[in-house]
């Protein structure tokens, strides 16, 4: 990845250049790939970046405040939830989706670490939380009271337990067991996730 040089001071003060920011947005999330948010280090993403400290502080206020930015930035904009006309088309495509989200190599060290960091730290939980998980699970029940608005599911229908059975699966066989999966497993999975929110 290209290094982008610090910006240019003038009378004015620093100047915020969006190259200067996605160039520490990409440094962060590489540096939290390799040490993991424990022995994440403002210090690091800055010399990764090739930039000053305050370029940092001038954006995000601390280590968790650019955390908690940049992966709630990414996670929740990673799941779209398709509207492709029918219950099983939209579990398809949302499968498809989070498949090609968590097999970035990136994503594949992020997302363990930062749940595991999350049981040490509870600011970092509730933070996440709060900014990652709720919104994401507000997303997602949109798939399924679509359903139930078209007849697909019944009235009934426990859209909590819905939502695990759609995220749950495919998180451990990717993140947890790391097993490739097929087209014919999310084919296999979306029919188990419907007859699961039928039932």
């Amino acid at each position: 990845m290209d290094v982008v040089s610090p910006p240019r001071r003038t009378s004015g003060g620093p100047v915020l250049q969006r190259e200067v920011t996605d160039a520490i947005k990409a440094a962060f999330f590489e540096e939290l790939a390799d040490v993991g948010y424990g022995r994440l280090s403002i210090d690091a993403v800055a010399r990764r970046a090739g930039v000053g400290k305050a370029a940092i502080y001038r954006r995000w206020r601390s280590k968790l405040d650019i955390t908690v930015a940049l992966v709630s930035e990414v996670a929740v904009a990673a799941i779209d939830v398709p509207d492709t006309g029918s219950l099983r088309g939209d579990v398809k495509q949302y499968l498809d989706n989070g498949r090609a989200a968590m097999g970035h190599p990136l994503a594949r060290k992020i997302i363990p670490d930062l749940l595991a960091e999350s049981c040490r730290n509870p600011p970092l939980a509730d933070a996440l939380l709060q900014t990652v998980r709720n919104p994401r699970r507000i997303k997602a029940a949109l798939l399924f009271e679509r359903a139930v608005d078209r007849g697909e599911l019944p009235d009934t229908t426990d859209i909590e337990m819905a939502m695990d059975f759609l995220a749950g699966p495919l998180y451990w066989r990717l993140a947890v067991v790391q097993s490739a999966s097929a087209d014919d497993y999310l084919d296999r999975l979306t029919t188990k996730i419907i007859a699961a929110a039928k039932a």
